[in-house]
């Protein structure tokens, strides 16, 4: 029998991930040689190596990479049904909306009352995460629906944009280049982000950290002080900037770097009606602004 446990493909995945049996089993709090042994006998059981091993390195074979995609998926599905079964079966049902603070566009407000006078709308729970945070919470089951930045990743979700707008470098007033009125990438060469990137290789959005990096400073309060001494620059959504005026930083356009997007995002299997009424009331909010923008541009 082919068919592989879920014990299975979280064993695999560890080490796959790890690339060191060692690491995985410590991952998984177990010692080495079960894991190994486990690791065999899916082997066997697929009739394909997974690992080609050496005394140096640990590396996935072809049928390894395949492996290690589907399995991730598999995973993400079993949470994510534990999740939303959880949810469903609550005697208090509510649509969990996944974003990150601040990061909205000024829109949410209006987004809640009109999707709260719609027939199909439950009680919103905010559940706020980290930069980039959003859509694995959507994947996982954590969340029913979310706003987000893109670009973003979008395996297994659906999403319809609501607005573009500018984005803003933010610096330490007293940073030299706070003297110029506009800058390129290239003005911000040596200057870092707040996950350790270069700024001027132009990473608009803040990424959610992955397996084995260092998570960097996602409070945008924590961000700004370090943009005030003058550590860290920061790329911000221009309503975020609306809404963190402070003396020690100063907003400057880039002339080169890409406009933001925040898209409403669900699940591409979801099929509730509340979710349903959050997405239309958000999609109608979005455009009843930029209708505004727009004659206040014209007029």
């Amino acid at each position: 029998m082919n068919d592989l446990e879920v014990r299975q493909l979280r064993y695999f995945v560890a080490v796959a991930e790890e690339l060191h049996f060692g690491r995985a089993a410590a991952r998984l709090g177990m010692a080495q040689p079960p894991l190994s042994r486990t690791i065999r006998d899916i082997e066997r059981q697929l009739g394909v190596s997974l690992f080609e091993r050496t005394t140096r390195q640990v590396k996935l074979t072809a049928a390894g990479e395949v492996l290690l995609r589907d399995a991730r998926t598999a995973l993400e599905a079993v949470t994510a049904a534990a999740h939303r079964a959880r949810q469903a079966g609550s005697a208090s049902p509510r649509l969990r909306v996944a974003l990150k603070a601040d990061v909205d566009g000024g829109l949410l407000p209006q987004i809640l009352d009109t999707y709260g006078a719609d027939d199909a709308s439950l009680p919103a729970e905010l559940v706020l995460g980290g930069f980039g945070e959003q859509p694995q919470a959507l994947r996982d089951g954590l969340a029913d629906v979310g706003l987000v930045l893109c670009p973003f990743d979008s395996r297994g979700l659906d999403s319809e944009p609501l607005l573009t707008e500018p984005v803003l470098v933010a610096l330490a007033a007293a940073d030299p280049l706070a003297a110029h009125t506009r800058l390129c990438l290239d003005d911000l060469a040596g200057r870092k982000l707040p996950d350790g990137s270069p700024a001027d290789h132009g990473r608009p959005v803040e990424h959610a950290p992955q397996r084995g990096e260092a998570r960097p400073a996602s409070n945008l309060s924590e961000i700004f002080s370090l943009v005030e001494t003058g550590s860290i620059v920061f790329f911000a959504p221009a309503s975020v900037a609306r809404r963190y005026p402070r003396s020690g930083i100063i907003y400057r356009p880039v002339s080169d770097l890409p406009d933001a997007t925040l898209a409403v995002a669900w699940p591409q299997d979801a099929r509730s009606p509340a979710v349903a009424a959050f997405v239309r009331a958000a999609c109608s909010v979005a455009a009843a602004q930029a209708e505004r923008l727009l004659q206040s541009t014209t007029t």
